[in-house]
């Protein structure tokens, strides 16, 4: 358990992987990856479960995004996709909220994913040897009641042992560092109508095996 009610220790770094899911790459259009794309969120977004998301007065569109968080366990650099898997502490249940306006008018994605509040963890940390296969793992976000993503870590186009690698042919990562898996299909900013997070929901992610995180939505 961390501090202020977060259920892990505050990481020197959040590693995030963007457009990971086929499906999820499907609903925009956008071609798949040829490799991890990685982006950056800050620590001061990070909060537990129960806590209040808080929309910036400068935030106009803010969108949920259920993902599978990977807790670092022993410091790697230089790590083989074969070995990586031993640098897993465990696994957690994350909601990778972000600011779409400021992260389209950016063209870079900092700004828009690392507001105050904005990476909920949680409910527990569930040890690496307790998940038998983190890539079949069924991932839902459920707001106010309305189940919106419902997909498998199955569609993972890199696997947590692929991401791990990856990183760490760049840079260290440390034990407690936080890396974010990617979300599937069904974000609001590309439904049809937009379903964004308004002061008043309550959204929901659920993994399998990992537990349920729900954080109330709230205007700052």
């Amino acid at each position: 358990m961390g501090t202020n009610g977060l259920p892990i220790e505050r990481p020197s770094k959040i590693v995030c992987v963007g457009l990971n899911y086929s499906d999820h790459a499907e609903e925009q259009g956008a071609e798949l990856p040829t490799a991890p794309l990685l982006f950056a969120k800050w620590p001061n977004a990070l909060i537990g479960p129960g806590e209040p998301i808080v929309i910036p007065p400068v935030v106009g569109k803010c969108d949920y995004e259920a993902e599978l968080g990977v807790v670092i366990g022993s410091r790697v650099r230089g790590v083989s996709k074969e070995n990586a898997f031993a640098a897993v502490l465990g696994y957690i249940c994350a909601n990778d909220v972000s600011a779409r306006d400021l992260q389209f008018a950016d063209g870079q994605w900092t700004r828009g994913k690392s507001p105050d509040t904005f990476c909920p963890v949680g409910p527990a940390l569930v040890p690496a040897a307790e998940v038998s296969d983190p890539h079949n793992l069924r991932i839902r976000a459920i707001v106010s009641g309305e189940v919106l993503q419902d997909s498998t870590t199955a569609n993972l186009i890199f696997g947590v042992d692929e991401i791990i690698s990856h990183a760490a042919q760049t840079m260290t990562l440390e034990p407690g560092d936080l890396i974010l898996t990617g979300t599937p299909a069904g974000v609001g900013v590309f439904r049809d109508p937009q379903r964004l997070l308004e002061p008043g929901d309550e959204v929901t992610v659920e993994i399998e095996g990992l537990g349920s995180l729900t954080n109330p939505v709230v205007a700052g």
